[in-house]
């Protein structure tokens, strides 16, 4: 088994949480220059236009290549949080479970972190406990150069996904019954899954065969 090292997304992507399936830890790029457009702060959930980006501003963001990651800020001049929940409610709301994870999600919200490091790992805390993987966590505590050595058994899976890479075909990730349909829609934020499969979510990830499905 491996630690994967890779950076901190945003409502993380169902491929994001497939690479660590076989990982024993996760370790967090926390010394990284922030890079714009990826999905540091950015997800994508399904509407009923199709997949939608939900994005977090942040502060400076125009010059935020010389900031590292874990100190950027949030912008709370636009009310994102509120658009992020009716997103949310809107595209979820008739499924499975949302109504059952729902308020874990908007605690989080509400509390406006101030760092936009803050704010995606106590949701990806949370995902991990919604899929109920015991993963550890932790951060890097120097930067790793991906050209020099990096410490045993570490995996650099860093910036591997991202909205430039080629969106992945509805074959290339097992498909679930989703709120819009019929075609599938591969790619998506983990909590297309969650709210469709709720306690089996993790099972599912892990290709486990459900007793429904």
């Amino acid at each position: 088994m491996s630690i994967v090292l890779s950076e901190l997304h945003y409502l993380p992507s169902i491929p994001y949480f497939r690479q660590l399936l076989a990982a024993e830890a996760l370790l967090l790029d926390a010394h990284e220059h922030y890079p714009k457009q990826t999905y540091r702060n950015r997800a994508l959930v399904l509407t009923a236009q199709g997949p939608q980006p939900l994005t977090v501003p942040v502060r400076d963001g125009a010059s935020a290549t010389k900031v590292r990651t874990s100190d950027i800020e949030i912008d709370y001049r636009q009310n994102w949080p509120h658009r992020h929940l009716r997103t949310l409610q809107t595209a979820y709301g008739s499924s499975p479970y949302f109504g059952y994870y729902a308020d874990y999600f908007e605690d989080i919200y509400r509390q406006k972190p101030g760092r936009l490091w803050d704010l995606n790992l106590a949701l990806l805390q949370l995902l991990l406990r919604c899929l109920r993987w015991p993963l550890p966590l932790d951060a890097t505590a120097t930067y790793l150069d991906p050209a020099g050595p990096l410490p045993p058994r570490v995996l650099d899976r860093r910036d591997v996904l991202t909205p430039r890479t080629a969106a992945p075909d509805s074959t290339s990730q097992r498909p679930y019954p989703q709120v819009f349909g019929p075609a599938f829609v591969p790619g998506l934020s983990v909590v297309d899954l969650l709210f469709m499969q709720g306690p089996r979510a993790g099972q599912f990830l892990a290709g486990r065969q459900l007793a429904n499905s």
